[in-house]
């Protein structure tokens, strides 16, 4: 299991441009609603997780040292696990996750972006 990060810690993180933010929801959720400056590589179907975060992360992540956050909708949705577990076995090395996910972040009154 990934580290975790707080909706504090992250709000603070995303302030502060210290973290990069992404959300591994399907595309077309992604440019629906998605957090402040987030990058979308998407988590899902689950089988597809790991080409999609192959393809993906070298143009969205270049840097494999920045401080990382992945999230996708809720507690029980799968996408940030694996989307994140996919990223460290690439090498990247700090990668945490938001486990409440944009559900939780929304229900807390933050802002959010489209497109």
């Amino acid at each position: 299991m990934l580290p975790l990060i707080s909706r504090e810690e992250l709000r603070k993180g995303i302030d502060a441009g210290t973290l990069v933010v992404v959300d591994t929801m399907p595309a077309a959720y992604y440019e629906k609603e998605h957090l402040p400056g987030a990058v979308n590589i998407p988590g899902f179907p689950y089988e597809q997780a790991a080409e999609f975060t192959d393809r993906h992360a070298p143009d969205v992540l270049p840097d494999k040292t920045a401080e990382i956050v992945v999230y996708c909708a809720n507690v029980p949705c799968r996408n940030s696990e694996l989307v994140g577990a996919r990223l460290l076995r690439l090498g990247y090395s700090n990668v945490r996750k938001y486990r409440e996910g944009i559900e939780d972040w929304v229900g807390a009154g933050l802002a959010t972006t489209s497109g």
